[in-house]
């Protein structure tokens, strides 16, 4: 499976003449409406199910993302070791990359997607940081060997989690690095579940090295454009929002997001008129949503 890339001009590039740009939409979503089984891994599937994700990422690149993430998210030592796959790290997030990167047509990009580890650094946890950052380097290395042009480490809450894995991008690989954090409203304001604030997050993720910093997951569109307002009065650098389909609810023992694509649309506007960089879905969205968010913004696909 080929690996090569043919995305020019570099997706930093891209933003620094000035262009917006459209992300993917959910991931786990979009593969658990193709036969992932709940409590099933989804980085399984680029080894077991290769041609669902490979359709995912043709999916997505035909409704209008300039750029789609790997199948990847819990791609670490850590996550795939629950699921039995620990000794299989670099041959799955390889996978993840090779295959959207089969399915990406000239001029659009592959972003690596690299989640949390689910465990806690010390003295908090039982991890070192040695040994979190070597588990981002060895997953990361290997999403750029599979052919990614940029990585995204996303859906972070601990600042020390996520700068550790921005500096192990930065330190080993040549790969673009954005870094997105998941905030919640509460009664004090806007934080992530480890207590950080947008401002706090845009500070130390760019001195970390992130290209891109921002937020994803957690809270429906509306919320997203008030956390998108602290951003990027927090920053002059590049800025991306990827926002759920609202909170879901269970009906008839179904998962349902409410925010559908059309209903978001206006709102995928707004953000951009905010000057916000990059913008797209999270969890709940599908191809649906990237749809209307192109015609949202006049950008034919």
């Amino acid at each position: 499976m080929t690996t090569t890339k043919v995305t020019t001009p570099a997706i930093l590039e891209r933003l620094a003449k000035g262009e917006f740009l459209i992300t993917d939409g959910a991931t786990g979503t979009y593969l658990q409406m193709h036969g992932l089984e709940p409590g099933g891994c989804p980085e399984a599937f680029n080894l077991t199910h290769p041609e669902i994700v490979r359709q995912m990422a043709a999916d997505y690149f035909a409704a209008g993302s300039d750029f789609v993430l790997t199948n990847s998210f819990g791609g670490n030592k850590f996550m795939l070791k629950k699921y039995g796959h620990g000794d299989k790290v670099r041959e799955i997030d390889r996978a993840a990359a090779q295959l959207a990167r089969a399915a990406a047509p000239a001029g659009r990009f592959v972003v690596g997607s690299v989640g949390p580890t689910g465990e806690f650094l010390e003295p908090l946890g039982s991890v070192s940081e040695r040994e979190m950052y070597d588990a981002f380097a060895t997953q990361i290395g290997a999403l750029e060997d599979g052919g990614a042009d940029a990585v995204d480490i996303e859906t972070m809450t601990s600042i020390e989690e996520a700068t550790l894995a921005v500096r192990a991008a930065k330190e080993n690989t040549d790969l673009a690095v954005f870094a997105t954090m998941v905030f919640d409203k509460g009664p004090r304001g806007l934080f992530t579940m480890m207590g950080v604030t947008p401002e706090r997050a845009v500070r130390e993720l760019t001195a970390a090295g992130a290209d891109v910093v921002g937020t994803n997951c957690g809270n429906g569109i509306e919320v997203m454009i008030e956390i998108a307002r602290r951003l990027k009065a927090a920053t002059t650098g590049y800025v991306m929002v990827k926002s759920n389909a609202g909170i879901p609810s269970i009906i008839q023992g179904k998962i349902v997001y409410p925010e559908t694509p059309d209903w978001m649309a206006e709102r995928f506007k707004t953000l951009v008129d905010l000057g916000i960089n990059a913008v797209g879905g999270c969890c709940g969205t599908g191809p649906g949503h990237i749809v209307a968010l192109c015609k949202a913004v006049g950008r034919s696909r």
